[in-house]
């Protein structure tokens, strides 16, 4: 992977994020109320993360953290850049 302008924990906590949504997103999931928890303290985390306050805290940054967190995530799993449609 490419390096990237965002620290390695705030693109950690993006993809514990996505991972987080999407296991909440899912039919049925178990534990709902625990995920949701997650998925706050998660948001906090990274909402409130240093890097925000160095680089101004852009939305098109958000989007591209976001975007980051998913390509490590592809990578990871696999998928080699090829992206479920739901």
């Amino acid at each position: 992977m490419d390096r990237t302008p965002f620290p390695d924990d705030l693109v950690a906590a993006q993809r514990d994020w996505i991972r987080t949504y999407e296991a909440l997103a899912a039919p049925r999931p178990c534990d709902v109320t625990g995920l949701r928890r997650r998925l706050l303290r998660l948001s906090a985390q990274i909402l409130t993360h240093p890097f925000w306050h160095v680089s101004g805290g852009r939305a098109a940054d958000r989007v591209e953290l976001h975007r980051v967190a998913r390509a490590c995530e592809r990578t990871r799993s696999g998928t080699g850049g090829v992206t479920r449609v739901t």
